[in-house]
């Protein structure tokens, strides 16, 4: 009996070209987590499914994941075909991906979100995954960068959509990368909402809203910051 892949196969057609091209998935017994970090970024033990949520049209180079919606004026199938298209030399993504091959793949998905306009979520994912990336590569100076522009577009989410989506999700979220990034104010502020809105009963990011607001204190005092009022009484 032959050993099973970790990767299998599946279509998928391209919204920009039209062809149909074969990309990679990996199999759900070969997803093994080790950890989760305070952002929700998961470390898994052999593959990395997450190099594999990009699927990269080979014959044109136009990126997406399946967050993205499947309309492309013709407005913006120009705009693609002049940044991008004309570049392009034939490259199959659908086989095994190196890290390398996954930073290419979220980079040109976010170029291909950025032409045609995606929503904001979508975008500021791409960021997020590729600012992890870099810190499953131990780069902290550009998983920095890349937590600055997801920051920024989780925020444009909440003051656009924020009534649409998980609210406590994406406010704490926001909180994290936050306090992540040394914005220790803000942070607190955020996880703030989260645990005093009454309406939210989102019993899990209440609760990691109370730990992570605990962990920006200690941050605070460590870096010998003032604290904010809220905080100076706490033992």
């Amino acid at each position: 009996m032959s050993e099973v892949e970790p990767l299998y196969q599946v279509k998928a057609k391209c919204i920009h070209c039209e062809y149909e091209f074969q990309t990679s998935r990996v199999r759900p017994s070969f997803k093994k987590a080790t950890g989760t970090d305070t952002d929700f970024y998961v470390k898994y033990k052999d593959i990395n499914p997450e190099y594999y949520v990009v699927r990269v049209c080979p014959f044109c180079g136009f990126s997406t994941t399946e967050n993205f919606s499947d309309k492309l004026p013709p407005a913006k199938k120009s705009e693609f075909e002049l940044r991008v298209r004309v570049n392009w030399t034939f490259r199959d993504y659908g086989g095994q991906r190196s890290w390398a091959d996954a930073l290419h793949a979220y980079k040109l998905a976010l170029l291909c979100a950025q032409i045609k306009e995606e929503k904001d979520r979508v975008i500021a994912g791409l960021l997020h995954h590729i600012a992890w990336l870099f810190r499953e590569k131990g780069d902290t100076a550009q998983e920095r960068r890349f937590l600055e522009y997801a920051l920024e577009s989780y925020i444009k989410v909440y003051e656009t959509e924020g009534m649409d989506i998980n609210n406590a999700r994406l406010m704490y979220l926001i909180g994290e990368l936050n306090r992540r990034l040394g914005n220790y104010h803000e942070a607190v502020k955020w996880f703030s909402r989260v645990i005093n809105d009454k309406k939210i009963m989102d019993s899990a990011m209440i609760r990691a809203s109370r730990e992570q607001w605990a962990q920006t204190r200690e941050d605070m005092l460590a870096a010998k910051l003032e604290l904010p009022d809220e905080m100076k009484n706490m033992k």
